[in-house]
C-alpha cells in the first residue's frame, strides 16, 4: 500500500512541477460576432492562454473553458473588462482605428498582449419608404449602415445627426407643415463618431389639391358638325 501511495505522490509532484514550469507563451483573443458590436458599446470576449508546451486553457463564457475570469488579471486599452464582457468607448475606438489591445498581467513575468479589431462603419445610405413627403405627416428618415463585417444594419439618432432644408426635425422624423412652400426636402446625415461619414438625399413634397378651391369643371366633349 505504501509503495502505491509513494508512486501516486511522485506522479502528482511531477505533474505539479511540470505545471509550474510551463509558462504562458502567448494569448489569443476573440469577440462574440453575434453581439452586434457594430451598434452596441459592449461585447463578450473569449481568451485563450497558450503555454510553452503547446497546451492551452480557455476562459469561461464565450469559449466555454474552465479558466475563470476572476483568476486572471486582464486589462484593455479601451474601456474595461468585467466578467468577460468588454465595455468600450466608440469615440476612442475610431481614434484607435477600431483596434483594442487586451493585456494579461502576470506576477513576476512580462505582460502578454494581443489586439483585436472590432467591426466599423464603411458606408451609409438613405432607404426611403416612399418617394414623396406628405405635409402634416411625419416622414421617417431611414438610414442603413454598411459595416466592415459585411452586415447592413439600421442606424438611428444614437449614431446619427440629422439636418434638413425644410420642415422640422423631430427625432428621426421630418415634419413639413401645411403652409410650408418648399417643393422638396434635402436630408443630410452625419455619423457622430466619425463626421467624415456623411450622406444626403432630396425627397420631393407631395403636391396636394387646395381644399379651399372647387374641383376644376369638366370640359364638355366636342361634337361633330351636322351635315
Amino acid at each position: 500500500m505504501n509503495k502505491y501511495l509513494l508512486l501516486s505522490i511522485s506522479l502528482l509532484l511531477s505533474l505539479l512541477t511540470h505545471a509550474q514550469q510551463a509558462k504562458v507563451a502567448r494569448i489569443n483573443i476573440w469577440y462574440d460576432t453575434t453581439a452586434v458590436a457594430e451598434l452596441y458599446d459592449r461585447v463578450p470576449l473569449g481568451l485563450e492562454l497558450v503555454y510553452a508546451d503547446s497546451s492551452s486553457r480557455q476562459t469561461t463564457g464565450l469559449l466555454r473553458g474552465n479558466l475563470r475570469w476572476n483568476k486572471i488579471q486582464v486589462s484593455s486599452s479601451n474601456g474595461s473588462i468585467q466578467n468577460g464582457v468588454l465595455y468600450f468607448n466608440r469615440l476612442q475606438l475610431v481614434k484607435d482605428r477600431y483596434r483594442i489591445t487586451i493585456t494579461v498581467n502576470r506576477e513576476g513575468n512580462t505582460p502578454l498582449s494581443n489586439t483585436l479589431t472590432l467591426p466599423y462603419l464603411v458606408g451609409m445610405r438613405f432607404n426611403h419608404y416612399t418617394d414623396s413627403i406628405k405635409r402634416n405627416i411625419r416622414y421617417y428618415m431611414n438610414v442603413e449602415g454598411k459595416f466592415s463585417s459585411g452586415r447592413v444594419l439600421p442606424l438611428d439618432t444614437v449614431q446619427l445627426r440629422f439636418r434638413t432644408s425644410a420642415g422640422a426635425v423631430i427625432g428621426q422624423d421630418v415634419l413639413v407643415e401645411q403652409n410650408d412652400t418648399a417643393k422638396a426636402v434635402l436630408m443630410e446625415a452625419w455619423y457622430k463618431p466619425n463626421p467624415d461619414l456623411y450622406i444626403r438625399s432630396e425627397v420631393p413634397i407631395k403636391i396636394m389639391p387646395d381644399p379651399d378651391l372647387p374641383p376644376p369643371a369638366k370640359q364638355p366633349g366636342s361634337r361633330g358638325r351636322r351635315q
